[in-house]
């Protein structure tokens, strides 16, 4: 009887099989890179890619992530490999776990950006496998031999220079410049300068204007006037206006080594005032004007610079210039500020910007302008005169710095510093949230009634993928006539595509919608939005979740 019961109170529970985890795969990339712009280092980074790609594929425990490839670049500098910073980028959005690479001269010459990369890397769990030299940056001793064959790398990088020099060196003795420059009037012909007529004239006509008292910004107003452009087809600036005038290549004369590099990792490059050996070859092509012209320029440019100057150096009234002309000093990047006049509503406004807001790319951060009004009310009241005058000003004053926006320190000459804030009328600053907000709802709907010409059925509809950024409406002169484009805006500036024509949107969108013609009423019924992919392909995507891809 116990024995029955205990049967029937006995219960069986089944455990089931553990399924062990599977571990994850690593996402693996190799970068590669040749420094030569050659067929034969063409060759070599072919086979370099080909075998990290056939490496990390065959690697059950790898996944492939891809292969980046930097091809006729210096190893000296990141900034300018593209594959190098998209790698970066890639790592950043967590794409990347491991890096290969052949050694550390192929990922970086230079041992302050290589350590700072790996460092970086590091930091976020990324490990960079150098195979040559055996080196994994996330093992303890790794960062140690790393900066110790990174400083051999640097060093070699700096005896490759030396015997690079040498060899020009040898082809300057010669006469010979090491590479083919190009410079407006003349074109190269196998080894030789040839002579563009139509240029060679426009040469001419600036030397002889500028002999004759015309000022480089009336040169400047005749040859934009005339529709005279340069070979890249801008307007003469006046910077190009001066360098035609010294260039004494006009003469017929070859300067060879003007310029040098001092640092052959940082590539820092300075003009030659005598520190090295400048070559002369006389004759060395035909001349477009006689070395007597080119001297009475130079003698000009010497007597209105002479001219120019008054009191320490202040530039005169009949030179067209202000009297804040080199006065105003930048207190980021200490250069100078620049003269801009602007129309608004009729009025003509004036006011005084750093120089470095002129060049693309090489604003020094410094925010906001100086209106002139305000300048010399300040100076007047500075100097304690009733108004602004220029001669107390120029027998009072120095130099005027601006360390940040609304303040100027004045450095007198008889050795006082006195700093002076001052109160901006700009209206944009005057705005509350809810100013701001408003206008942001009227600007919508002026663009939605379509009282723009800038917008369009595409507008805001059109987006890049890698940074975010919806593309922009850019009107461009082809051939007497404004082409719009539609472009990536963003400060990354992706260059997986540089723009897409309006006409070709058009004509793709009609297409993917089955339409005869384009219709931008259904278009944005029906389209939520435009991706622009790596590949340069678009990716419609429809508001009811349906997506195509439209190879361009």
């Amino acid at each position: 009887m116990v024995s029955e019961g205990a049967d029937a109170m006995r219960t069986i529970r089944k455990i089931e099989q553990s399924i062990p985890n599977l571990r994850q795969r690593k996402k693996v990339a190799a970068y590669a890179r040749v420094s030569v712009e050659s067929e034969r280092m063409h060759h070599s980074l072919s086979a370099q890619v080909s075998y990290y790609s056939r490496l990390i594929q065959k690697n059950p425990e790898w996944e492939y992530a891809g292969v980046y490839a930097d091809y006729g670049i210096s190893g000296t500098g990141i900034k300018k490999r593209q594959e190098f910073q998209r790698m970066l980028e890639d790592v950043e959005k967590g794409r990347i776990d491991i890096i290969l690479t052949k050694s550390i001269q192929r990922f970086s010459r230079n041992t302050v950006d290589l350590l700072n990369t790996v460092r970086h890397l590091k930091e976020i769990g990324v490990d960079v496998w150098f195979e040559k030299e055996n080196i994994h940056t996330m093992s303890g001793e790794g960062e140690l031999m790393l900066t110790i064959l990174a400083s051999f790398a640097q060093e070699e990088s700096r005896s490759i220079s030396d015997n690079i020099k040498w060899r020009f060196h040898k082809k300057f003795e010669q006469g010979i410049p090491h590479a083919k420059f190009l410079v407006y009037g003349y074109r190269w012909e196998h080894n030789t300068l040839v002579i563009q007529p139509e240029e060679a004239k426009i040469i001419r006509k600036i030397f002889d204007d500028y002999l004759s008292g015309k000022t480089r910004k009336e040169l400047i107003r005749d040859l934009e006037k005339n529709g005279i452009r340069t070979r890249y087809g801008h307007f003469f600036r006046d910077s190009s206006i001066r360098q035609i005038l010294t260039n004494r290549i006009y003469t017929g004369i070859l300067e060879i080594q003007k310029t040098f590099v001092t640092d052959p990792i940082t590539k820092h490059q300075v003009a030659n005032n005598g520190e090295k050996s400048k070559y002369i070859v006389e004759r060395h092509h035909k001349a477009i004007i006689t070395a007597a012209t080119f001297e009475k320029a130079q003698q000009e440019l010497k007597r209105r610079k002479e001219m120019g100057k008054r009191q320490g150096g202040y530039a005169r009234e009949f030179l067209n210039t202000s009297c804040f002309t080199g006065i105003i000093k930048c207190g980021i990047c200490g250069k100078s500020y620049t003269h801009v006049k602007r129309k608004y509503k009729g009025e003509c406004h004036e006011y005084w910007t750093c120089e470095s807001h002129k060049g693309k790319g090489t604003n020094c951060g410094a925010y906001g302008s100086v209106p002139q009004p305000v300048l010399e009310e300040i100076c007047a009241t500075i100097l304690g005169t009733d108004s602004f005058n220029k001669n107390t000003f120029f027998q009072q004053v120095k130099k005027i710095v601006v360390p940040a926006y609304k303040v100027l320190v004045f450095h007198l000459k008889d050795g006082r510093i006195i700093e002076k804030q001052w109160n901006s009328t700009a209206r944009k600053e005057c705005w509350t949230d809810e100013l701001k907000e408003k206008q942001r709802q009227w600007m919508k709907k002026y663009h939605q009634n379509d009282a723009s010409k800038r917008y369009t059925a595409f507008s805001e509809r059109i987006c890049c993928p890698i940074c975010g950024v919806t593309f922009t409406r850019c009107l461009e002169k082809r051939k007497r006539e404004k082409v719009a484009y539609w472009r990536c805006k963003g400060k990354r500036k992706c260059s997986h595509v540089t723009g897409i024509k309006e006409e070709t949107l058009k004509i793709i969108a009609a297409s993917v919608l089955q339409m005869v013609s384009f219709d931008g009423e259904i278009f944005q019924k029906k389209v939520e939005r435009i991706e622009i992919q790596r590949d340069g392909s678009l990716s419609f995507q429809f508001f009811n979740g349906y997506s195509k891809g439209v190879t361009l």
